[in-house]
């Protein structure tokens, strides 16, 4: 099969763990033992999150004042580097030498006049006290949004609408290649409003979702699963209350009406439903360390179509 795996964050890095370089490796060597078996019988793309990472620039960044901070779209660039370079090169040590491992820096086009730049609500960057977060955004154009009781940058979190470089993951797939590509949600770019072809993108500071970027590219590559490795066992309902229960196998239609935790759960039910109705192949939503039985339709929620067995209530 042809699979997208989405790695959550805990792939790289645990919850409440300081994101040292010691702490990412020991967690990626982890993900990578797991993910090796999986890539020994399928065709594989890999996608991961970057948050903990670009926040770690960003706030390396603003203690270093002689220079000016880097753009966003270029932080993003900069720990997908970095991310891919561990993956690569942990997953390679566990597979043939005749299986080759790539990482691609990866652009996505988004819509400038996406609404979300209206509604930045992405937080990014160190915490400011409210004078010099009004003097922050003033010179820089930013907008500070409250974080308790101190104030940071907030971007825009858009709608991905097109993988761009494609071409290149289909043939490297064809060849026999694992590849991690789309790291962060991908690096997001714009189309200038005279520009009709790709000579007119730029980046922007915004941040696309991490899963709903991997439901676009498994949509794009026709792939046969989407699988998104998180922390926890499945999609639960009344998540943290004495009834919460997990959800099994159930339909997009199902979903619809329920909601989700719009900063954690809500964007990966999103993706799975997204991809389900478009392709009527199935995606799966659970935890890393049971991948195999993810795919095999075992564990996790399992989101498919009526005809493949999914349920019309969760």
């Amino acid at each position: 099969m042809k699979l997208v795996v989405a790695l959550g964050g805990n792939a790289l890095l645990r919850r409440d763990q300081p994101p040292t370089a010691e702490n990412q490796l020991e967690n990626i060597r982890r993900a990578a033992a797991q993910l090796a078996r999986v890539a020994s019988s399928h065709d594989l793309v890999l996608t991961h999150g970057n948050g903990p990472q670009v926040g770690l620039l960003a706030l390396q960044a603003a203690a270093y004042v002689q220079v000016e901070a880097y753009p966003l779209d270029v932080l993003g660039a900069q720990t997908d580097g970095m991310i891919g370079y561990l993956l690569e090169q942990e997953l390679a040590n566990l597979l043939p030498a005749t299986r080759t491992v790539t990482t691609l820096i990866t652009r996505v086009e988004v819509d400038p006049q996406d609404p979300a730049f209206r509604h930045p609500s992405k937080p990014i960057g160190p915490l400011y006290a409210k004078a010099e977060s009004e003097r922050i955004a003033a010179a820089k154009g930013w907008v500070m949004a409250a974080d308790g009781e101190a104030f940071r940058r907030v971007v825009a979190s858009p709608q991905p609408l097109r993988v761009l470089g494609l071409q290149a993951i289909r043939w490297l797939l064809e060849h026999g290649a694992l590849v991690i590509a789309a790291g962060g949600g991908g690096i997001p770019v714009a189309r200038n409003s005279a520009a009709s072809d790709l000579q007119g993108l730029h980046g922007v500071a915004a941040v696309i979702d991490k899963d709903l970027c991997s439901s676009l590219l498994a949509r794009e590559l026709q792939a046969d699963l989407l699988v998104i490795a998180t922390d926890v066992a499945a999609v639960f309902l009344d998540w943290g209350q004495p009834t919460q229960r997990a959800i099994g196998k159930v339909t997009p239609q199902a979903l619809a009406g329920v909601d989700f935790a719009a900063g954690s759960m809500g964007p990966k039910v999103e993706a799975a439903r997204a991809f389900v109705r478009a392709t009527g192949h199935r995606a799966v939503i659970g935890s890393l360390e049971q991948i195999e039985d993810l795919i095999a339709g075992t564990a996790g929620t399992q989101v498919c179509t009526a005809a493949a067995g999914g349920a019309d209530a969760p």
